[in-house]
């Protein structure tokens, strides 16, 4: 008889982790660690920095925090008798911190393996922190008295080799996962906690995929899931994939703490076909100390057959739509019951922008419901008076959403009317406040103040504002007075040119549309009027909405005001902003590239709105720095806490519009 299959069962957790939340992360860590148990697993590989929560920030390096991170550590170790388990947090060894996993199996703590490429662009700032790791270097740090390794290391745990790539890792050129394979390592964990971002699922996949492929191995990827720290939205989507094919995949945009795949490979089979390999030459002689051993007996596992299935709607053509959908659902769900909000405020004007965030407020209580259940949903908001008696999601939605219409004498009835039907359909408890009395006494004591009358030809700008400034406070008490979260609902488009009030509608303590543009956004209505995300489906309502020209209704109506009259059209405006923004053109370049993006376009009507654009970018990056926190959506946004740094006070361009409109000058 031949020797009998090496079967071992591998799993991935997504965890819904908390900054410096020790006993909430603790306890999702433990469920993890029990389910896997129950479910006969060996080896289970968790988030990075699933510890202390990935969004420490500055408390990083805070010598409790590190310290309490080992302190959890070994409380969690005696959970892993009979599993071979990684666990995220920091680690201060040399008078330097490392973002590191430790392998923890049959209650012993194995060693530490320290990231080696750190993300540190965009919404990633892992530099500030901690120090990279340097390729092939190990040494010993002391824990509770103990000398454990700590580096460039793999692990033999009962005759099958484990080796990590901490989620940066797998994203650069030379990844760690090519050293391993050299030296015949089985497993390759990666925790991670890889952001959501639109189109970033594939690529990771691919990444996992071809990890497995190319070095040979078993490849269990871990991440988080929910709104973490407050910005990042995390989808989960683990992954398992061996020899070139995906075995499991998590659910992603999970509402649950804790969710688990796993999957039973052939150890020797993964071998022997990477033995196939004639390109594949491996190490025969391994450095002191670079191999780890740890006695260790996998628990029997069985053949299992494997039906990879995910849902109907992560195939389908509306993917973005959907992803958007579930994000800020989730983002708002978990923002909620992490800051022990009361519920929601927002002052639904009947227009793109506040609907579109009324609506993804009562999806995030559907989604929940329909994921959890009606009681699982209560049972994640308790801390919420009242919500134990609703007895079904319109009664948990009126008692979280609450919007109110602001009318001031040049409101028409088509918003008004627009936004009391989008609140009914949604089941939000629903108010209109009339704040033109508090309009015209600003004016008043203002023309008092001036010695003279306020008028629009001269004092335009000054008047839309004072309306918008005069609906924040009652809102606001709104928000006050029942402990709720008051959203603000501008969005990414008029965030690049300034084309909204501070303290006006841009009030508010999270501003969950800032970093999407207005020209998808009104995409995304007419999607959901008629289609919706999957199991929730459309909201009818939104006709009243999506029939509108986008306008700010503050001029008398006699001036048929509308967004892209003050502007320019948004399309258009996303698209200059893309190319110098996202891309760093020149003015001219910007001009050069619109003229063959758009043809329709006069140039030199082009010219007039590129020269508008870039001015008022630069001159608006104080109202950017001053937006309530906004989600992360898209790895390109202009968030200057998480994206795009520009300085506040600048020359404006003036050079660059200069040359563009000597060159289209000389072209007329």
């Amino acid at each position: 008889m031949g020797p009998a299959m090496r079967l071992v069962k591998v799993a991935a957790a997504t965890l819904n982790q908390t900054p410096l939340d020790w006993a909430g992360n603790t306890r999702n860590i433990l469920t993890a660690l029990e389910r896997a148990r129950a479910a006969g697993v060996g080896i289970l590989c968790l988030p990075e920095l699933c510890i202390s929560g990935y969004g420490c920030e500055d408390m990083f390096l805070s010598p409790s925090v590190l310290a309490t991170s080992l302190e959890v550590l070994s409380e969690l170790a005696p959970h892993t008798h009979g599993l071979v388990a990684s666990f995220g947090l920091p680690v201060l060894h040399n008078k330097a911190v490392f973002n590191a996993c430790a392998l923890v199996a049959d209650g012993r703590l194995r060693g530490f393996v320290a990231k080696r490429a750190l993300a540190g662009d965009g919404i990633h700032y892992e530099p500030r922190w901690f120090k990279p790791w340097p390729r092939g270097k190990r040494g010993l740090t002391r824990v509770g008295g103990a000398e454990v390794p700590i580096g460039d290391v793999h692990f033999e745990c009962g005759a099958i080799k484990i080796g990590f790539e901490i989620c940066e890792d797998a994203w650069i050129a030379q990844r760690p996962g090519a050293e391993l394979a050299l030296d015949a390592v089985d497993v390759i964990l990666n925790p991670s906690a890889s952001h959501f971002a639109f189109g970033k699922k594939e690529v990771r996949r691919r990444l996992v995929l071809e990890g497995s492929r190319a070095f040979g191995v078993t490849y269990v990827y871990a991440n988080l899931v929910g709104n973490e720290a407050g910005r990042a939205i995390y989808d989960g989507d683990a992954l398992i994939a061996s020899g070139g094919r995906l075995l499991a995949s998590s659910e992603r945009f999970s509402f649950a703490d804790v969710s688990m795949i796993s999957a039973t490979v052939d150890v020797d089979l993964t071998r022997s076909r990477h033995g196939w390999l004639s390109s594949f030459h491996p190490q025969v002689e391994s450095e002191p100390g670079e191999c780890v051993s740890v006695p260790h007996e996998f628990p029997s596992a069985g053949v299992a057959a494997t039906r990879l299935t995910e849902p109907a709607w992560e195939s389908g053509p509306a993917l973005k739509e959907e992803e958007f959908a579930r994000a800020v659902s989730l983002g708002l769900f978990d923002y909620l019951r992490k800051s022990r909000s009361q519920g929601f405020v927002i002052s639904l004007s009947g227009g793109a922008d506040s609907s579109a965030v009324a609506c993804l407020v009562a999806m995030a209580l559907g989604f929940a419901a329909r994921e959890l259940g009606l009681e699982g949903a209560r049972l994640k908001l308790e801390h919420v008076k009242g919500v134990a008696e609703c007895n079904d999601l319109p009664g948990l939605v009126r008692r979280l959403l609450t919007t109110a219409y602001q009318a001031t004498r040049h409101s028409g009835s088509v918003t008004r009317a627009a936004a009391r039907s989008v609140a009914e359909a949604l089941g939000a408890k629903h108010v209109e406040l009339d704040v033109d009395a508090l309009v015209e006494a600003y004016r008043y004591l203002a023309e008092g103040a001036l010695g003279r009358e306020l008028g629009w030809e001269q004092d335009d700008i000054a008047l839309q504002n004072i309306q918008a400034r005069v609906r924040a406070p009652g809102v606001w008490l709104l928000a006050n007075v029942t402990g709720s979260l008051l959203l603000a609902t501008s969005n990414r488009s008029e965030a690049a040119v300034g084309y909204a009030t501070m303290d006006g509608d841009t009030a508010g303590g999270l501003s969950p549309i800032a970093g999407i543009d207005k020209a998808y956004l009104r995409s995304w209505l007419r999607w959901l009027e008629a289609e919706g995300p999957a199991g929730l489906g459309p909201i009818p309502a939104l006709s009243a909405v999506n029939q509108q020209q986008p306008t700010a209704e503050l001029r008398p109506a006699a001036q048929h005001q509308t967004d892209e009259g003050d502007l320019m059209p948004y399309v258009l405006l996303d698209a200059i902003e893309r190319a110098a923004i996202r891309d760093k053109r020149s003015p001219l370049e910007v001009w050069e590239l619109m003229r063959a993006e758009f043809p329709a376009y006069e140039a030199q009507q082009l010219v007039t709105w590129i020269i508008r654009f870039f001015r008022l970018f630069s001159r608006n990056q104080w109202k950017r720095e001053r937006y309530a926190p906004s989600f992360h959506l898209d790895d390109e946004s202009l968030d200057p806490k998480t994206w795009c740094r520009f300085p506040i006070l600048s020359g404006g361009f003036e050079r660059e519009l200069a040359e563009l409109a000597a060159h289209t000058d000389k072209r007329s």
